[in-house]
């Protein structure tokens, strides 16, 4: 057993000598194969010389052997020389090939500098980027901690911006609600009034109905009272109130017309709701003048500084006894027409800012204005306060109209919308989106027209609120107006001219054109005649131009009699144009 362990073991050994043998044989020769690949030309040229060496050394050998040796024959020497030539020039070949490939080693060794050069550049190069590389990494990091502060910061100051929005949403909340507390409780007083001044109205109406009055056709005779030096009694006749507070009922028709005796008779045949004529002031029948032809104005017959600041708007009442000036000192002054003077009537306060537009109701008792303090305000000719501030608008409010109704009011504004308003509630019951900045509007029952800078008049259905026509213009369009028959529309642009448009065909247009016109602003304002038969705009050179409807034609030219020539208000007045039967 021993033995044949030892044996094992010694064959083992002997298996892993020989395969240790086998390894270094099989390095050897993959060695030799390598090295001989390289230098085999120089080997196969150093084996044929050591050939051609040997035949030299045993043919001298020859010669110089035992004299038992023959001697070369002639033949045998030239071959010799011959064969030594050639050897000659294989060493001379052969040497020219080792010293080019000793350049092309020395080049080789060269471009190995160069390379290894270069490489050493290209390592410092990229230890100096590492460094770049670290420090970019370094100023990222800060970079990244401020912005993290700058973001938290920005994150609480949003969070107290909201909160300070909160808190000036409050305390804006209450600074509106004792507006409103006040505007109720004036709303309260005024109900009192008109509840009070219904029932005088009431019993006046039980001691008038209690006489017998007759009414003659023939020998109806409306001119104006003589004015009276006794004081108004409480007692006084009704029909007489009502003239003093509400001017004469007709200034330019004839006193036996037709018309004023059907006015007349209509007052008095009206459905009575109950016991009484009316409900409410609103529900007044107040027969309107008639303007049946108007004469153009010629001069001025009177002047006088209205207003502290600058005026921005006037407007006559329905029966031309009354005008209203609106301006940038943030009231309304009302003054009376007495034998070509203006008489002041009071004052209408509660706008914050300056006035853009006034409109009278056909009655001539209520006053609608707009205001750049982004609201509305209504007023009753008897109170100074406003009844109703309308507000809702983000930027100036430009115009305000009463609708058809005279229970709606239509604004427009700077901030592209057009509302409608509710009077009784005092809230808006519709908005417009318009497309533009609106610088002006008219309206009747359902339908509103308003103008705007992107130069184009849009017709809007206040039903349905789109739009339902666009009309194009020349120049950014700065006020509109209606013909007193509502079937022609007026509006003046930034293009010098004033265009008129036949509501019924819309497509036909004329243009009012003259020499030295020029629309100074963006608040210029052009309006009708009563009767529609002129059209008159203010000039930026301060005159007021006055043109003929029928004939197209300029009709007259007011001459400058303004300071300032940066935009004219114009208002035509039925006493001042004066009217004929």
């Amino acid at each position: 057993m021993i033995m044949a362990a030892s044996q094992r073991a010694r064959n083992s050994e002997l298996k892993q000598i020989e395969t240790w043998k086998r390894h270094v044989i099989r390095q050897l020769k993959y060695r030799n194969r390598t090295q001989t690949s390289v230098f085999q030309e120089l080997i196969q040229s150093y084996h044929s010389l050591l050939e051609k060496s040997k035949q030299r050394a045993l043919i001298t050998k020859g010669i110089l052997g035992s004299g038992s040796r023959p001697s070369l024959t002639e033949d045998s020497l030239t071959s010799l020389q011959t064969t030594t030539g050639e050897l000659a020039y294989q060493v001379v070949e052969l040497q020219q090939r080792i010293q080019i490939k000793e350049v092309t080693l020395d080049e080789q060794h060269t471009k190995l500098y160069e390379v290894q050069n270069h490489l050493r550049d290209l390592a410092s190069e990229h230890s100096v980027l590492q460094k770049s590389v670290a420090e970019v990494q370094t100023r990222n990091r800060l970079l990244k901690q401020e912005y993290d502060s700058l973001l938290e910061q920005h994150q609480n100051t949003e969070r107290t911006y909201r909160q300070e929005k909160l808190r000036s949403s409050e305390i804006l909340e209450n600074m509106i609600l004792p507006k409103q507390q006040a505007a109720v409780r004036m709303n309260h007083r005024n109900e009192k009034r008109v509840r009070a001044r219904e029932a005088s109205l009431h019993k006046e109406l039980q001691m008038a109905a209690s006489k017998n009055v007759n009414i003659i056709e023939e020998s109806v005779n409306m001119s104006p009272p003589r004015p009276s030096s006794r004081p108004s009694s409480p007692k006084s006749d009704p029909s007489e109130r009502l003239e003093r507070s509400h001017g004469p009922l007709f200034r330019s028709a004839s006193a036996t017309s037709p018309r004023i005796i059907s006015s007349i008779r209509g007052l008095f045949e009206r459905k009575i709701r109950g016991k009484s004529v009316c409900r409410s002031e609103e529900d007044l029948y107040i027969p309107l003048g008639v303007c049946l032809v108007a004469r153009v104005p010629t001069k001025a017959i009177f002047t006088m500084d209205a207003h502290e600041l600058g005026i921005n708007a006037v407007r006559f009442s329905t029966n031309s006894n009354l005008l209203a000036t609106g301006g940038t000192d943030r009231v309304i002054k009302l003054w009376g027409i007495e034998a070509g003077t203006l008489q002041n009537r009071g004052t209408l306060d509660g706008s914050n800012e300056g006035i853009t537009s006034i409109e009278f109701d056909p009655t001539g008792t209520r006053i609608l204005a707009a205001s750049y303090d982004k609201s509305a305000l209504f007023w009753r000719l008897e109170d100074s306060v406003p009844k109703v501030t309308l507000t809702g608008h983000s930027r100036k409010v430009t115009a305000a109209r009463f609708k058809y109704s005279q229970r709606q009011v239509v604004t427009g504004s700077a901030d592209r919308t057009v509302k409608i308003w509710d009077l009784q509630r005092a809230a808006c019951i519709q908005t417009i989106e318009v497309l533009s900045f609106c610088s002006d509007v008219v309206c009747s029952e359902y339908l509103i027209i308003s103008s705007h800078y992107d130069r184009k008049i849009r017709f809007w259905d206040s039903r349905a609120g789109t739009c339902t026509q666009e009309v194009p213009l020349q120049g950014r369009v700065t006020s509109l107006d209606l013909c007193p028959n509502h079937r022609q529309l007026l509006s003046c642009s930034r293009d010098d001219i004033l265009q008129l448009v036949d509501l019924r065909k819309s497509n036909d247009r004329v243009a009012f054109r003259a020499e030295g016109f020029k629309c100074g602003s963006d608040s210029t304002k052009a309006i009708f005649s009563p009767d529609g038969s002129f059209l008159a705009a203010g000039s930026a050179d301060g005159a007021v131009y006055i043109w003929n409807v029928n004939t197209g034609n300029l009709e007259k030219r007011l001459p400058d009699m303004h300071s300032s020539n940066t935009h004219l208000q114009t208002a035509f007045q039925n006493c001042v144009v004066r009217t004929t039967t």
